[in-house]
């Protein structure tokens, strides 16, 4: 169905005030922080709040400066033609500092975006907090070109915000080829997310299509609204020759499997004859019985809006034969709007602040965490040439202990450490959930269970 939105002219934009609760822009510029405390009134109810926005424990501002090594791609990926990637080794030259498991946890930058949808009174206004959360795991890509490093068998990544942000979030990788991890969020606000997501890549020459297969949900405690979606198709263009530069595009339908609502979001391909704004992202949030409620609308890198739909009617046939929809609106509330990227940026892979810290050094966490594996940590060091030694030695390692997993009588695959097998009653299909144990062995440092991967 193709829509056409407007605003309506009966409803100023003073009028339109009242139609999302906890409306505030979700983020304070970095600017303000140390301000906080002294813009807002001094009662104990606005202190504790104060303390609850800002970060407990200072977190590193910049990593090493990326170095300078050329390399020819075309001369690796002449040879991977139609090939799955996963299986083709590359040097950490083509990679950025991160595992894929901390690019996962990264899909968190903008949780308050969930702890606000928590406060919502009606399912409808809520899905628009779930769809902006889900536009907004986009927004780190525009600059990333680089790949993430593909984990190792039984790797782990933990993300502990708990007093911070309130929330703790867990990765493991369950599976190999095909490559597949799991991951756990919880928080202590009201919402709990889960997902195990399957990357495919396939060079087709020109560019790099890159499928997430899985599904993601999200369940609100109070209320028992359980939310799912699947990701968009990412696309590296520019392989051969010219500026890589990515572009998302596909369709997100996310569904309340509780109250039956409907959310369909269109991400529009950039097409250089197009005079739609590049990185369009536009949806509609429906009811059980298929009746609209709002508008999204904004770009993937940007922002999302939401307008409260006033009045629909059918308008004109599009040229594709289709009865287009007129949406009369309330004017837009901004719902997200990305943080700004941090100084000198450019220079550090394009990371925002949350991504610098993902592979800051901590105790306490498991030893196969992503923050322990040598490679990574030498090549966000600058000692690219080491780290490529290092990698080949992981790698021969990993496939070792394969080979001799295999050649035992009983063996039935790999069983993850952190994570089981079930099938989701919701979606019907074999899902790797979370079977607890992991903070418990965190807290009693026990990681007698872990393997040694690194």
């Amino acid at each position: 169905m193709s829509a056409v939105f407007q605003q309506h002219p009966k409803h100023p934009p003073e009028g339109s005030r009242k139609v999302l609760r906890g409306q505030l822009c979700c983020c304070f510029p970095r600017a303000l922080e140390n301000r906080l405390p002294a813009m807002l009134p001094s009662t104990s109810a606005h202190n504790s709040t104060c303390k609850d926005l800002l970060p407990k424990k200072r977190r590193r501002t910049r990593i090493p400066d990326k170095p300078n090594y050329s390399l020819n791609l075309w001369s690796i990926m002449k040879n991977c033609i139609g090939k799955e990637l996963s299986k083709i080794p590359m040097p950490v030259n083509f990679n950025e500092p991160l595992s894929m498991l901390q690019r996962l946890t990264e899909d968190l930058e903008y949780h308050e975006l969930l702890d606000k949808a928590v406060k919502c009174e009606s399912s409808t206004e809520q899905m628009c907090f779930v769809a902006a959360f889900s536009v907004s795991s986009y927004s780190t890509t525009v600059h990333r070109t680089a790949k993430p490093f593909n984990p190792l068998l039984g790797e782990t990544y933990e993300l502990d915000r708990l007093e911070e942000f309130g929330f703790r979030s867990l990765c493991e990788q369950v599976s190999h080829h095909p490559p597949a991890a799991a991951h756990h969020v919880y928080s202590k606000r009201g919402w709990t997310l889960w997902q195990e997501i399957t990357i495919a890549s396939k060079f087709r020459g020109k560019y790099l299509s890159i499928m997430p297969l899985g599904a993601i949900h999200l369940e609100f405690h109070s209320s028992g609204n359980h939310y799912v979606w699947r990701k968009v198709t990412s696309t590296v263009h520019n392989i051969i020759v010219g500026k890589l530069w990515i572009d998302q595009s596909g369709e997100i339908e996310i569904v309340n499997h509780k109250s039956k609502d409907k959310c369909q979001l269109k991400f529009t391909p950039y097409s250089y004859f197009s005079r739609d704004v590049p990185r369009k992202v536009t949806g509609v949030v429906s009811d059980a019985a298929g009746k609209a409620h709002y508008v999204m609308s904004g770009t993937w890198d940007e922002k999302m809006e939401c307008s409260k739909i006033v009045q629909s009617s059918h308008g004109s046939t599009s040229t594709e034969g289709k009865q287009k929809t007129v949406y009369q609106t309330l004017s837009p509330k901004v719902l997200w709007k990305k943080y700004p990227l941090p100084e000198n940026a450019e220079n550090m892979y394009f990371f925002s602040d949350l991504a610098l810290t993902l592979n800051e050094p901590e105790e306490r966490v498991a030893p196969t965490d992503s923050r322990l594996r040598p490679d990574q940590r030498l090549m966000e060091s600058g000692r690219w040439d080491e780290a490529n030694v290092e990698k080949q030695r992981l790698e021969e390692k990993q496939r070792a202990v394969r080979r001799r997993r295999e050649a035992e009588a009983d063996y039935e695959g790999y069983i993850p450490l952190w994570f089981e097998r079930k099938v989701d009653a919701v979606t019907g299909e074999l899902i790797c959930v979370y079977k607890g144990g992991y903070w418990e062995a965190k807290d009693k440092q026990d990681w007698s269970t872990c393997p040694d991967i690194f």
